[in-house]
């Protein structure tokens, strides 16, 4: 079946928002009297959320309650400083327009929470064409859960299966596989360097959005 819709992950995927989650990591630390860190030092863990962003940046016990602390700080900073740097990755932009150009829809499934994903569209001006947003809030099970895509082509009244679901980490390949939609992964994201987008069993690995192009084509026309 032809392809009818491409669903992007949000972070390291549709956006580079690495930059707001450094800030906020530097700035506690600043607040903190400590030096900076390798900002590469932050980028390497966003996949793996706040948690692991703060385990990063501070020495501290996982199961303290320093650790907690400083988690719910980093959450709330985040929510003030969440769509301050972040943009679109390079050629995303051209991309999304060829997407809309070409008749197909476009939307988002990030396990990103709604208080930041809303406000991040909204700001970038995003949220007006994207045609969905399914957060961690609207189902019962996130990525790697299928249940994210088959929201969000429910909501869509789409086939599964005439959809592309575009993301840079293993858990949105799965999601999208295991929902029955087509998939592809990025390598320009939040990729652990020990980890290889090659092996996680996508119908295509690009290394920047406009290589999704020639794929797109021939799906199109199926």
């Amino acid at each position: 079946m032809p392809l009818r819709a491409v669903l992007f992950d949000m972070d390291g995927t549709l956006l580079d928002t690495a930059p707001d989650f450094i800030a906020v990591a530097q700035a506690m630390r600043l607040a903190r009297g400590l030096a900076r860190i390798p900002d590469q030092q932050v980028r390497d863990v966003v996949s793996g959320g706040a948690r692991a962003m703060v385990l990063s940046a501070f020495d501290v016990d996982p199961l303290s309650d320093e650790f907690e602390l400083l988690r719910l700080e980093f959450l709330e900073r985040y929510q003030q400083h969440c769509a301050v740097e972040s943009r679109l990755y390079d050629g995303m932009a051209e991309l999304l327009s060829e997407i809309e150009q070409a008749d197909l829809i476009w939307g988002v499934v990030t396990n990103k929470p709604v208080r930041f994903a809303e406000p991040i569209m909204q700001q970038l001006g995003l949220a007006a064409r994207s045609a969905v947003l399914v957060c961690p809030d609207h189902v019962s099970k996130s990525k790697p859960d299928p249940e994210p895509m088959l929201l969000a082509c429910s909501q869509l009244d789409l086939d599964p299966s005439t959809v592309l679901f575009v993301g840079d980490d293993l858990r949105d390949i799965e999601s999208g596989r295991a929902a029955g939609s087509r998939t592809a992964a990025v390598r320009y994201g939040y990729i652990h360097p020990d980890d290889n987008p090659d092996t996680w069993g996508a119908d295509v690995v690009v290394n920047h959005p406009l290589e999704l192009r020639r794929f797109l084509e021939s799906r199109r026309l199926d």
